[in-house]
């Protein structure tokens, strides 16, 4: 299964599989009957039989994660919108396949797979000031190099990025998906204040008004994101064809994969919100699309690293799922 076109991107969206509706009938059963109080475990119960129905074992483990940093280069960044230069990208990148960036620790910690795929970091997209950032052929290229970059065994993904001028993008991208101003969208990505922060906002602006005629997400996606960003949406498609659960990063990766919700609601179903950033509109988009984040550490990293964290979370709430003795087996009275 695979594609050559945005239509065939929208085919699959429209035709995407559900949870197990058996699997998540036995995991409420089990939940019910574990040695402690109705509700005791909060969020961890629902998660797990979340992880439960997309997995279809009333009963799951968690035994190989995934991590996956997509990096791409943008043409807006030459209008000054971040604080470090494109050669960052790629400075970075090497970073990470040396094992040295926040990334590298947390997906260690976590065990985790780790796989780093550059996309034509030689190549940025187009200002998008100015046309699209993409044609078709580039836009549906990223996205199956995202889809390419699941591993079939893997059982929980998280997808991460790395891309000197992506919060540009996706305050863009959220702003047309969402509606409001730029500046409502439009935070500090990499540390911009004063005049480089109003010029990124008007940067922006200019971007809208040059692609008001944008039809769904996917349209957005190629006329305003970026291949990094077309990238984790890829990912996150093949993971829901795979019933694969999705622990979603920060801000560009929630705009990459809004664009998904965008063109067919209920997209993101297999998805949870790992962390809310502390990129300012990160909350607004995540309340926009009704995903209530599991931590809130004040991170803006990207690289995947809040969601990352977050693997812990839901190893934790399948741990008390899956390993608790039921009041049966414990010989305890459940009262």
């Amino acid at each position: 299964m695979s594609f050559d076109t945005l239509d065939d991107v929208r085919a699959l969206l429209a035709d995407m599989p559900g949870p197990d509706a058996d699997a998540i009938a036995g995991a409420a059963a089990r939940n019910g009957q574990l040695t402690k109080p109705p509700g005791a475990l909060g969020r961890l119960e629902d998660l797990a039989q979340w992880y439960a129905g997309w997995r279809g074992d009333p009963r799951p483990e968690i035994r190989a994660p995934q991590v996956i940093i997509f990096a791409g280069n943008h043409g807006v960044a030459a209008r000054g919108v971040s604080a470090f230069p494109p050669e960052v990208t790629a400075q970075m990148l090497a970073n990470f396949e040396h094992g040295g960036a926040a990334i590298n620790q947390l997906a260690k910690a976590f065990g985790a797979r780790m796989d780093v795929v550059p996309l034509e970091l030689d190549r940025p997209t187009a200002d998008f000031t100015e046309g699209p950032a993409m044609g078709e052929d580039e836009v549906v290229a990223a996205l199956r190099a995202g889809w390419d970059a699941v591993d079939v065994g893997t059982d929980l993904l998280v997808v991460g990025e790395m891309g000197i001028g992506n919060t540009t993008s996706a305050a863009a991208i959220a702003a047309r998906l969402f509606g409001g101003d730029a500046g409502d969208w439009t935070g500090r990505g990499t540390g911009v204040e004063g005049d480089a922060l109003a010029l990124k906002t008007e940067v922006v602006g200019d971007a809208l008004a040059a692609h008001g005629a944008a039809t769904d997400g996917l349209d957005v996606l190629m006329r305003l994101g970026g291949r990094e960003l077309a990238g984790m949406a890829g990912a996150i498609l093949r993971a829901r064809v795979l019933r694969i659960p999705v622990i979603m990063d920060g801000f560009i990766c929630t705009a990459a994969a809004a664009c998904l919700e965008h063109a067919v609601k209920g997209a993101l179903d297999h998805v949870v919100a790992g962390h809310q950033s502390d990129e300012a509109a990160h909350g607004a988009m995540l309340a926009a699309l009704g995903k209530a984040p599991l931590l809130s550490l004040g991170l803006r990293l990207g690289e995947g690293s809040g969601a990352a964290l977050a693997i812990g979370v839901l190893k934790g709430a399948i741990a008390c799922h899956s390993g608790m003795a039921t009041f049966a087996e414990a010989g305890v009275s459940d009262g």
